[in-house]
């Protein structure tokens, strides 16, 4: 079994680097794009060979997937330009290209390093984490640490990806502010598109939820399941199936706030039960991590889903 193993650590190990060098030195935007992907793709098949799965599936949904989706989008808008020689419209020449190569690899060599310098075993809180997890009424770890001992990081991530969302809505033209984000797909009703748009999102919904009750005590959680529920929603856009909501809808804007508002309501009712913010009293700290959760899934999927929708481009109908 440990041969295998080293098997596909031999095998997996150059893949990412080749993919992560072709991802940087790709000429076309697109080829590096797709090598991006394929590097995040091949990051989530690392982590699991770790064991961190709760991280391999954030790393595929959200490092690979969503970004990447994101990328293609923005490459999409972008404006055709003619190849030029390096260093004739301001790109780096190749001495800066060789320096900073130099320097990256130095880095690398650094960090591999300090890594290789760790005593044995290598310091960390998992043994404390794992002491103390009894106390949560959690079994998953990683839910644990995200939301109970570091519930500030979380807490600041489902911020950070609000924030993103308003600063794509802050480049809609003034006229248009307030309608639906993306263009109209108009898609042959016999087309396999539609066929997926009909068939996937009971699943992907079926997938989103157990993913999310997984969460308190197995791999999964809200990134992971709101990730999932965005791309069956965009799947029934594409589709033609349903269209984006208009930007204005109260709805809407009370479940993009309602995770991050839960999240902090719940932090600042700890004050004055468990005396510390993001504390939580030691009988419910379960159904409070739960109701967070449900809360973040659902704020988060429909966060993801207009970021890759876009700026509004049509008036409401």
């Amino acid at each position: 079994m440990n041969g295998a193993w080293l098997l596909l650590d031999l095998v997996l190990v150059p893949m990412i680097l080749a993919a992560a060098l072709c991802a940087v030195g790709a000429r076309a935007q697109f080829t590096g794009i797709v090598f991006y992907i394929v590097y995040g793709l091949l990051l989530a098949l690392a982590w699991v060979r770790l064991g961190a799965e709760n991280v391999a599936l954030a790393e595929a949904a959200i490092g690979a997937g969503l970004t990447g989706v994101l990328l293609l989008g923005a490459l999409a808008r972008l404006p055709a330009a003619a190849p030029a020689e390096p260093g004739a419209d301001g790109s780096p020449g190749t001495a800066l290209r060789l320096a900073a190569a130099i320097l990256c690899a130095a880095l690398a060599l650094g960090l591999g390093a300090a890594v290789l310098a760790l005593p044995e075993p290598a310091p960390g809180l998992a043994d404390v984490a794992a002491a103390h997890l009894p106390a949560t009424g959690l079994g998953n770890p990683v839910t644990a640490v995200l939301l109970v001992w570091r519930g500030y990081d979380t807490l600041l991530e489902v911020v950070v990806l609000l924030l993103a969302l308003l600063g794509v809505w802050s480049l809609t033209p003034d006229p248009l502010w307030g309608g639906v984000p993306g263009p109209r797909h108009r898609t042959r009703p016999e087309g396999v598109l539609v066929f997926l748009g009909r068939v996937l999102p009971p699943a992907g919904l079926l997938v989103g939820a157990h993913v999310f009750w997984a969460g308190a005590d197995r791999p999964g959680g809200a990134f992971q399941a709101g990730t999932i529920l965005a791309a069956v929603w965009l799947l029934a856009i594409m589709a033609g199936l349903t269209d984006a909501p208009a930007v204005r809808g109260l709805a809407l804007r009370l479940v993009l706030v309602g995770g991050p508002a839960v999240f902090l309501g719940v932090g600042l009712a700890g004050l004055a039960t468990a005396g510390a913010f993001l504390g939580y009293p030691p009988d419910f700290v379960k159904p409070l991590v739960v109701l967070v959760e449900a809360a973040l899934t659902l704020s988060i999927a429909v966060t993801l889903g207009l970021l890759v929708a876009g700026a509004p481009e049509r008036p409401p109908r």
